[in-house]
């Protein structure tokens, strides 16, 4: 009994860590139009909006690239990507001249996808919501093109695709969130009995 309930107070770290490594190693989990092309991952979204808005630095962005680019080559041909390479491996060099309307058509994938990548790295520290509300975000922002059809895409080859890994996302954001069953206890406020008045014999005499 005790060690189920241990595993359970580890499980929002556990799902914290695993949801870190899915965002940070860039595994797919959707497929969608951005700026650079066509991003399968919250992380290649991010970058190419940082990169066209020049909000943080050229090497932050690469950093937050190439542990994913690293996984990917090893992956595909057994290399390793160059440091200098991978703006070039990602279609980012020319993203800031890149239209900014495919970005504004897709916030909520856009702003869920900050979220996310942010919510990776927090977690790591202490668990929270942030990688529930950027994941519940993202996925709504494909449900609305992929079923409602907003914004129409007519090009089946910049379809939206959603990947499994998107369901095993979801559950470790949820799973993520530590809640503590006793403090909701304590902080619900106790409610007063009602005892019924007794009366005396003597006062009925009276």
């Amino acid at each position: 009994m005790a060690s189920s309930k241990g595993w359970l107070s580890n499980l929002p770290i556990l799902a914290s860590r695993i949801y870190f490594f899915i965002i940070i190693l860039q595994i797919p989990l959707f497929r969608i139009p951005c700026r650079s092309g066509m991003c399968t991952t919250p992380v290649e979204v991010t970058s190419s909006q940082l990169l066209a808005s020049e909000i943080f630095p050229t090497t932050a962005v690469k950093a937050l690239l190439y542990p994913g680019a690293v996984v990917n080559g090893l992956i595909s041909n057994m290399t390793i990507p160059q440091w200098d390479n991978i703006l070039t491996i990602y279609n980012l060099t020319d993203v800031k001249n890149a239209s900014a309307i495919t970005d504004l058509q897709r916030l909520e994938v856009l702003a869920g996808s900050y979220f996310s990548v942010a919510g990776a790295f927090v977690g790591l520290m202490k668990p929270g919501r942030m990688t529930m509300f950027g994941t519940l975000l993202v996925v709504w922002g494909l449900v609305k093109e992929g079923i409602l059809g907003k914004p129409v895409n007519t090009d089946p080859k910049t379809a939206v695709y959603v990947y499994p890994t998107m369901l095993l996302a979801l559950i470790c954001a949820f799973s993520s969130i530590k809640y503590d069953a006793k403090k909701v206890v304590r902080s619900s406020p106790a409610r007063p009995i009602a005892k019924p008045l007794q009366s005396s014999s003597k006062s009925k005499l009276k």
